[in-house]
């Protein structure tokens, strides 16, 4: 066993990114905040995405609806993000027999995700639910990858020290740098025929083309 514990990102990793539900789901928000203009609402949730991942999301969206000049039914606004977040949290079809064998194999299983609260709020209702020994939420412990306090709880929760673990992510966030700078070995999952974010564009080092193939490494 080259690694007693393996941490793995959440979107684009273990579950693809849903770009289209996303966007239409985008649009669907801003009916629901009480704006028509739409361009104006996707530059204040873009821009204010970060902000969102680091805390509660009750108030983040009040001050969004604040900064907007609307009055909204913010729980059923809640409501919506978390019926979407549910529906799209389906994972890779190799991801749990992965995660199985890892786990057979005697890994400690971790898992990092840079999301909003409503992830956190449905994640036991997903197929995702129970299969990790830590999970670590940066909207719950207000701050998100690549700082490296994120990396240090998960291996707190693990018990294991940074150089026992493989970090598997897409790139975003600058994640697979700052593994590597917290003391981790980090790889991409670079599946064939799906994007990636600038920062993942840029890594240089290992890469695989499916979740499957981490079992090679681990």
């Amino acid at each position: 066993m080259r690694y007693r514990a393996v941490i793995f990102d959440l979107w684009q990793t273990l579950v693809p990114f849903p770009t289209q539900s996303a966007h239409d789901a985008q649009a669907a928000l801003a009916r629901a905040f009480g704006t028509e203009d739409h361009e104006r609402f996707s530059e204040v949730w873009v821009r204010r995405r970060r902000e969102r991942e680091i805390g509660p999301i009750e108030p983040h969206l009040r001050s969004i609806a604040d900064e907007l000049g609307v009055t909204c039914d913010l729980e059923a606004v809640i409501t919506m993000r978390r019926e979407w977040t549910f529906k799209s949290l389906v994972p890779r079809d190799d991801a749990l027999p992965t995660l199985a064998e890892l786990r057979r194999r005697g890994h400690r299983l971790g898992m990092i995700s840079a999301c909003s609260e409503d992830v956190s709020d449905v994640w036991e209702r997903t197929p995702l639910g129970g299969v990790f020994d830590s999970i670590v939420f940066s909207a719950t412990v207000g701050f998100s990858k690549p700082d490296p306090r994120i990396y240090a709880v998960v291996c707190d929760e693990l018990g294991v020290q940074p150089a026992e673990c493989l970090f598997v992510g897409d790139g975003a966030n600058d994640e697979l740098p700052g593994a590597e700078r917290a003391g981790m070995t980090a790889v991409q999952l670079r599946a064939p025929g799906e994007g990636l974010t600038p920062e993942g564009e840029r890594w240089q080092g290992r890469y695989v083309e499916r979740l499957s193939d981490v079992l090679e490494l681990a």
